[in-house]
């Protein structure tokens, strides 16, 4: 092989990948040991092809060469793949190159045990490693595991023999074109697992495989179905994790008494030439094929399309509800997936109340588009997926990607055998059992989070009792409509507790919940942002959406922002009240926060704690809830929230009612009025009331606030 023009086609493939849109994730390099090395990894794209050679010659700075399917070897494709140090699978000297330089220690190589790009991913059958292709199905190859087996016993063998034999040491040196036996690398060969995982995995048209339909007429549907999937991965963008697994050790499988005889024996054995230990050898062979498979494997990188993909074909239901089916998925990465232990996606990191609430990173969303078009319909307000035919009838493996991708992915997580158990378990619950533990579990959470907050942030002295800041759940008497409510800025739950209870006894349902940051100390505060307390006002839908048949969200001042943002993000919001909300405060202090919290910032970066401002005095109307010392940072993380939500607030069609006192010594009235004409709806209505505070859910004239808020709730039942 041409070493300079290897070297200089791995900086076409530098430039190459700085061009496309792949995100490459490494993990496991810790595993790689410096030896010999085959690389055997999983083959689902031409990708791992042409670029996994330069990335792991990127990770360990050593010549990686690799096996390629004999029918790449064809023109200027067949010439680049020779410079950059593949091999094809038929040439006639294929082995003996490969066995040599892993003696020498020269390159590492890259093989695909499966033979050929497995583009079902189905793996499984009947409990073991099956491959599936257009020929039909086979076991993976062994042929990885056969290489590491014949370079050990010719590093052995030659280091006897020129010891007891040296002409026939010379004449197998020879043979492999090794100068002497000193050539030979000490270090045994090791075989490392890898798996490679693309995320998401969607076919669609491109302009290369547009390109490809106008410039080359005579293109096979094969060529068209791999640039649909894999241009569209390079252009579009794709995760790729690359994930190095333990290292399998060679040595131990020669510790047979056939094996150490032929290695041994003085007689002239030529590289081909059948040998009494063969069986033996092909036996070890099979075995740690098995065990590299199950490390291949055992490494899926999982992400959101498994679980839809695994739980969709799980559920025993000829049609799935849209929510249903992502509601499992929450209760899944929720309810003890981590014990199964699998490897996540990156995007799993984030808390996944998104699932269930806006799906703001598009997860469900995007998994939608993959369903055929005619299995995705609207049942009244519900999103429902029918089961058809094309999930199980037998498709043509070079259509397999396009035409069921649903099965495709699925299928990679097939051989996560702890994942899948714990999936069809959740797979089968009740619905309403599903509802009723995500209602728990996120009960839970909110209490578990406010007593580690309080715990962690407590000042003695200035923090309020836990009864302030624990969220609460008022019970209605029936189950048709429940509010989510949220509390103001610097305040917590029990400011909220008296219309809480108001509704409640009029048989409404309420989830007063506590907004991160809040109900325990200012220095607490001072580390959020307004998308923490939006995760907060999501989980608080997450309870009461899964207790009641309609949800009504309404808060009071920076919990009216927030109630306001959750009306705009969620579909399927009943109606929304906003007291108070601060779209224009009177504070003009405020105004300055955000310069002073950058400010702070630098003065942080450089060490000059003692000129920064991080805190003012709060006068607040109520000091049996409110913090006294206002961080500089939350009046930004407020002033942010309001920007946010303006060019929202046409979005917002459904039923609003917004109150406001005339003379709020804290929000102008006139930012609450243009904030209503912003609204979309058609029904809103807009109630002033003649009290002299902000607060105007507490003390005298309150219950008239309750009473209008109470009548506006009970109109939408």
């Amino acid at each position: 092989m041409n070493r300079f023009a290897y070297r200089t086609a791995r900086l076409a493939f530098k430039a190459l990948s700085n061009l496309s849109k792949m995100h490459i994730h490494i993990h496991g390099e810790e595993n790689i040991p410096r030896t010999p090395i085959i690389y055997v990894i999983n083959h689902f794209t031409r990708i791992e092809t042409l670029f996994l050679p330069y990335f792991i010659n990127q990770l360990t700075k050593s010549d990686i060469w690799s096996l390629a399917d004999f029918s790449l070897f064809k023109g200027a494709l067949g010439s680049f793949l020779d410079r950059v140090g593949a091999l094809s699978t038929q040439d006639p000297h294929r082995d003996l190159l490969i066995v040599k330089s892993l003696l020498t220690g020269e390159a590492s190589w890259i093989i695909y045990p499966e033979g050929m790009m497995v583009k079902s991913k189905k793996l499984v059958d009947m409990g073991r490693f099956i491959v599936g292709s257009g020929r039909g199905k086979h076991p993976p190859h062994t042929g990885a595991a056969a290489l590491a087996l014949r370079t050990e016993f010719y590093r052995r063998r030659l280091k006897i023999l020129s010891r007891d034999h040296p002409a026939e040491a010379a004449r197998l040196l020879d043979l492999f074109q090794i100068k002497t036996v000193e050539s030979i690398s000490e270090e045994s060969t090791h075989i490392v697992p890898v798996n490679v995982t693309y995320y998401p995995v969607r076919a669609r048209e491109n302009i290369l495989s547009e390109m490809a339909a106008v410039l080359l007429k005579g293109a096979s549907g094969r060529m068209q179905e791999e640039l649909m999937v894999e241009g569209t991965m390079l252009l579009s963008g794709v995760d790729i994790d690359v994930r190095f697994g333990k290292p399998v050790v060679i040595e131990p499988f020669l510790k047979n008494k056939a094996i150490a005889r032929d290695i041994g024996d003085r007689r002239k054995i030529d590289f081909d030439d059948p040998i009494p230990s063969l069986g033996a050898m092909r036996n070890a062979a099979t075995r740690i094929m098995q065990q590299y498979m199950s490390g291949i494997y055992g490494m899926t990188t999982v992400n959101h399309d498994h679980l839809f993909a695994a739980l969709f074909h799980l559920m025993p239901f000829k049609s799935i509800d849209a929510d249903d089916l992502k509601r499992r998925a929450f209760l899944a990465v929720t309810g003890g997936i981590e014990k199964t232990g699998v490897f996540f996606h990156d995007s799993f990191n984030v808390n996944q109340i998104h699932l269930i609430a806006d799906d703001r990173y598009k997860k469900f969303a995007d998994f939608l588009t993959i369903i055929p078009k005619k299995s995705v319909v609207r049942d009244k307000e519900r999103v429902v997926l029918k089961k058809k035919s094309v999930f199980s009838r037998p498709l043509d493996f070079h259509r397999v990607r396009i035409e069921d991708p649903v099965s495709v992915i699925a299928n990679e997580a097939e051989p996560l055998q702890g994942l899948q158990r714990y999936l069809r378990r959740i797979s089968l619950l009740p619905k309403y059992f599903v509802k009723r533990r995500t209602v728990d579990y996120l009960i839970t959470l909110g209490l578990e989070d406010f007593d580690k907050d309080y715990k962690a942030y407590y000042v003695k002295g200035e923090s309020k009792s836990r009864k302030v800041g624990r969220p609460y759940l008022v019970k209605g008497k029936t189950k048709k409509i429940g509010v989510v409510l949220v509390h103001g800025y610097m305040a917590a739950p029990l400011e909220v507790k008296a219309l809480a209870e108001h509704l409640g006894r009029r048989g409404i349902w309420v989830y007063a919940l506590r907004l991160k940051g809040h109900g325990t100390a200012p220095e607490d505060l001072a580390t959020r942002t307004y998308a923490d307390w939006v995760t907060s006002v999501d989980e608080g839908y997450g309870i009461i959406s899964n207790i009641c048949e309609k949800v009504v969200a309404g808060g009071f001042s920076t919990g009216a922002g927030l109630a306001l943002d959750l009306a705009a993000r969620v579909e399927g919001i009943a109606g929304v009240f906003a007291v108070s909300p601060p779209m224009q405060l009177k504070d003009l202090g405020a105004k300055f926060a955000p310069a002073v919290d950058a400010w702070n910032k630098f003065m942080s970066k450089v060490h000059m704690n003692s000129v920064k401002m991080e805190f003012v005095d709060n006068h607040p109307e109520n000091p049996e809830v409110n913090y006294l010392r206002n961080p500089v940072a939350g009046v930004h993380q407020l002033e942010n929230l309001m920007e946010s939500l303006a060019p929202k607030l046409p979005l917002i069609k459904i039923p609003a009612l917004i109150l406001q006192s005339t003379k709020d010594p804290v929000v102008a009235e006139k930012g609450s009025r243009a904030l209503f004409n912003s609204l979309g709806s058609i029904d809103k209505k807009y109630l002033l009331f003649n009290l002299k505070r902000h607060g105007i859910l507490q003390g005298k004239g309150a219950g008239r606030v309750h009473q209008a808020i109470g009548d506006f709730i009970e109109q939408l039942c």
